[in-house]
């Protein structure tokens, strides 16, 4: 996919949200809201291609709301970034539930790499990067791998677009 038409996710877990795993919350639901915002900006600006990588929070919020788009807009692809083949086995039953149907309705899955180690989700985070022109981020401020991502983006010169929980 051409880098130029796409655009990556990067976002917090519910571990870093204010409403945790309660999505009834209405700063959840508002955030949503932003969310599916920012992909219709993209997509009006010429995206057609949307990069996920797939974890729990936010990057399930991103790509519910592409596959929504993708539902008005037959043009319009979604790649599942997968860190490793074992990235949910210790969720929940409903977290892994939630994943699989979600990485099923997607277009592409790539796989970083077959198996876990510290460096994996690392690797995905720089693939997203390295293959998109846009990042949308919802970030709140906390160290970790959001920020990390948001930093290489700067870098590598990704338009940026950043949503605060």
């Amino acid at each position: 996919m051409k880098r130029e038409i796409s655009c990556c996710f990067t976002g917090h877990r519910p571990e870093k949200l204010p409403w945790g795993e309660d999505e009834r919350d209405l700063r959840c639901m508002d955030l949503k809201d932003r969310l599916s915002a920012a992909v219709e900006e993209a997509y009006e600006q010429g995206i057609r291609h949307f990069l996920c990588g797939m974890a729990r929070g936010a990057d399930f919020y991103f790509c519910e709301a592409v596959l929504h788009l993708r539902n008005l807009h037959r043009d319009i692809t979604l790649e599942a970034v997968i860190p490793c083949e074992t990235q949910a086995a210790r969720w929940t039953e409903r977290d892994r539930n939630r994943y699989f149907s979600l990485v099923e309705q997607c277009d592409l899955e790539t796989l970083v790499q077959r198996r876990y180690d510290r460096s994996c989700m690392l690797r995905r985070d720089r693939y997203l990067v390295d293959h998109a022109s846009h990042l949308i981020a919802v970030y709140g401020g906390l160290l970790g791998g959001t920020m990390y991502t948001i930093s290489y983006a700067k870098k590598q010169g990704l338009t940026l677009h950043l949503l605060t929980p």
